[in-house]
């Protein structure tokens, strides 16, 4: 498929759920956003949709006849997810591999996202068929990796890794999310998960730490009230500078190999 007025298109996962990455996702465009970039979400996490709530969006999704016209946040993030599809936000969304696998192409191809600067793809844990959909039929210009510090995410995280790169899939980079928190009454930093390993891991693959992201108690707060837009931290703007630069990085090496 053509990217059409698109001009990066960038995965971000985990391997696994409860990371945070699609709290990550949304922090990160929110924050692109800010600085007057236009940007998409493609929540491809079909069975386990959490970008609506995040940023207070409800659905249904309408074609006004030149594709389907995703929703828009306040700061003009342009949505589209499974969660417009069903009554509630309780409500399952139970479809066999097939059904998953074909609407995550139509919400590529037959969604009208206009011209972006960014499309960031929320990816759902696993190695099985949306990643290899997603991979496969969607033109991704890279994608990035979200752990915490735990062996465990490190671990599973190494499996999405692997499976991009025998895809040929560029490795953009690392976030360690939940990497630390402070106390808010002596104000010293907590290694609530343990010891960091983003730089272990992003050594072993020899691509960027993009950065680090504590545990921030607004992120909950506002995710719950659907405003985490409103979430502005000095770590998610070095994280929007890493990760802006790793993608154009990564396209310009990509233009000197062809």
């Amino acid at each position: 498929m053509d990217k059409g007025g698109i001009r990066y298109v960038v995965a971000v996962g985990s391997g696994k759920g409860g990371v945070g990455k699609s709290s990550v996702t949304a922090l990160l465009a929110a924050e692109l956003a800010r600085r007057g970039k236009r940007v998409g979400i493609l929540d491809a996490d079909i069975t386990g949709p959490s970008i609506p709530k995040v940023l207070g969006l409800t659905g249904p999704l309408v074609d006004r006849g030149e594709g389907i016209e995703p929703a828009g946040t306040t700061s003009g993030i342009s949505v589209v997810s499974s969660q417009f599809m069903v009554e509630d936000e309780q409500t399952p969304v139970i479809w066999r591999g097939p059904l998953v696998t074909r609407l995550i192409t139509q919400f590529f191809g037959s969604v009208h996202w206009g011209d972006l600067d960014y499309l960031l793809i929320d990816m759902p844990p696993g190695t099985s068929d949306v990643p290899l959909t997603v991979f496969q039929t969607i033109p991704i210009d890279g994608m990035v990796f979200v752990l915490t510090p735990q062996d465990l995410a490190a671990l599973i995280v190494k499996k999405a890794m692997n499976m991009a790169r025998d895809l040929h899939v560029p490795l953009l980079g690392v976030v360690e999310n939940m990497s630390w928190i402070v106390c808010p009454h002596c104000h010293e930093r907590i290694d609530l998960f343990g010891p960091s390993r983003v730089d272990k891991v992003a050594k072993e693959y020899g691509i960027p730490v993009l950065g680090s992201l504590p545990v921030l108690p607004p992120v909950s707060e506002l995710s719950d009230a659907g405003r985490l837009e409103e979430v502005a931290a000095p770590e998610v703007q070095s994280l929007a500078d890493s990760f802006s630069k790793a993608v154009e990085d990564a396209t310009k090496n990509r233009v000197t190999m062809l």
